[in-house]
């Protein structure tokens, strides 16, 4: 008689690999990793059903950090990597790990193209402001004024917001996160995995060597309440220490402003309420940033909508189905053919 046994509750230690994780003391990435293995441990997948692909930069060790299978592949050429390792096994779990200056620099045009058609991986993008691996080069993300080696009077770039390139590319869902919050992070993480299509986060993540702090104004303790706005869908976009300040529409006008509850007879019922749902609110939201607004985090966008991988698996057999020709050396002569003679 055969007997089924128990599948053991998955912990966070089962996605850990034996090798020694190597990054910059205080690095964000070491925060990042414990909250991944804690999500991936609360989905529940096992491990060998689960893929980690990255390119090239510090997030791109991802692979080696994990108990699961995985790809290190070349600069920027994860999302084209990943497409192809979902399209041959559609059941896997799979993530792809880059960076601001591999995601959205020499790999933007792979970005783009994974996230406009929709392919069914979760996309966790690391943003600092910075190239760390390389040693502290300007990024795509970099702000205007930036000191680096490869900028050194300042950086005349004007830099690209992650989330609003997402909502541009089209993609179904658009999140943002931050390091080292572990309580918000793993919950914006299933969310992610739970969406049917390709799943954008962008995690502010702190350089510690080369950039440390650039963040400082929302992501630490000290500042989160009032530098930044947790997003839920079907909620009122309140924040603040004393949670006493909201976002609302001007009057008249398609722009977002900071106000007060409780001034100038501003009350709750007045605050714009999050629809995830709305493309151009989520991209009104992606373009806040201090000193004058809070930083958006949680899920900006959500759509469901059809997985680029299901509808080419539907396709491949409808085709079958309706198929005239079933025989491979019928199909290679049934065109215009000729033989080549001396």
């Amino acid at each position: 008689m055969n007997v089924q046994a128990e599948i053991d509750t998955l912990k966070a230690k089962d996605f850990a690999s034996d090798q020694e994780v190597r990054w910059c003391p205080g690095c964000g990435d070491y925060a990042i990793l414990k909250g991944v293995q804690r999500t991936l441990a609360e989905i529940g997948t096992p491990p060998e059903n689960v893929v980690f692909i990255s390119g090239i930069g510090c997030s791109s060790r991802f692979p080696y950090y994990l108990s699961t299978y995985g790809f290190h592949t070349i600069h920027g050429r994860a999302p084209a990597v990943a497409t192809g390792v979902k399209l041959a096994n559609p059941e896997l779990d799979v993530w792809i790990v880059t960076g601001d200056g591999d995601g959205l620099s020499i790999g933007g045009n792979h970005l783009l193209h994974v996230l406009r058609r929709n392919v069914d991986v979760q996309i966790l993008l690391f943003n600092n402001e910075i190239y760390g691996l390389t040693k502290g080069q300007y990024s795509p993300t970099s702000r205007i004024g930036t000191r680096s080696p490869s900028t050194p009077m300042g950086s005349l770039d004007r830099p690209l917001l992650p989330a609003q390139f997402a909502l541009g590319a089209n993609a179904s869902f658009v999140a943002r996160a931050v390091d080292t919050q572990q309580k918000h992070m793993p919950d914006v993480l299933k969310r992610a995995h739970a969406h049917n299509g390709a799943s954008f986060v962008e995690i502010y993540q702190n350089c510690i060597v080369y950039n440390d702090g650039v963040f400082s104004s929302f992501a630490e303790k000290e500042t989160a309440d009032a530098g930044q706005l947790r997003v839920e869908h079907g909620q009122p976009m309140i924040f603040g220490k004393d949670r006493q300040r909201g976002i609302r529409m001007v009057p008249d006008t398609f722009s977002l402003e900071v106000v007060e509850i409780g001034k100038d007879g501003v009350t709750e019922a007045d605050l714009l309420v999050h629809d995830e749902g709305d493309r151009i609110l989520a991209g009104l939201l992606a373009e806040m940033r201090g000193p004058d607004y809070p930083v958006a985090i949680g899920v900006l966008f959500c759509e469901e909508t059809q997985s680029y991988d299901t509808a080419v698996y539907q396709q491949v057999a409808q085709v079958r189905e309706h198929a005239s020709i079933t025989d491979l050396n019928e199909l290679l002569r049934g065109g215009a053919t000729w033989t080549v003679t001396e």
